[in-house]
């Protein structure tokens, strides 16, 4: 029973994840302006594949890989706004 949960909880976050990807690529080709696009990606980055990531965390067959799976989201919601907002001012600029 425990198994199809966390079967049911990976699929769930794993579609979440691909169908805001798909939404974030629609956005890079469908905006105008490059600061609207960075946008686009960096919603992918953070929200997309922190789900993807997270369905993998929950089907992880040890803790020790759950852990590495939510370290590697808790690195990417540091880094991703901090260099997509870096390149939006190289823009800017």
């Amino acid at each position: 029973m425990i198994e199809w949960i966390r079967f049911l909880l990976t699929a769930v976050c794993m579609l979440a994840g691909l169908v805001v990807c798909c939404i974030g690529v629609y956005g890079i080709f469908r905006f105008e302006y490059a600061v609207n696009r960075m946008h686009a990606a960096a919603m992918i980055d953070t929200m997309g594949i922190a789900l993807c990531m997270g369905g993998v965390a929950i089907s992880a067959p040890d803790m020790f890989t759950a852990l590495k799976c939510v370290l590697v989201i808790a690195f990417w919601w540091i880094s991703s706004p901090v260099s997509s907002h870096m390149l939006c001012r190289l823009e800017i600029v």
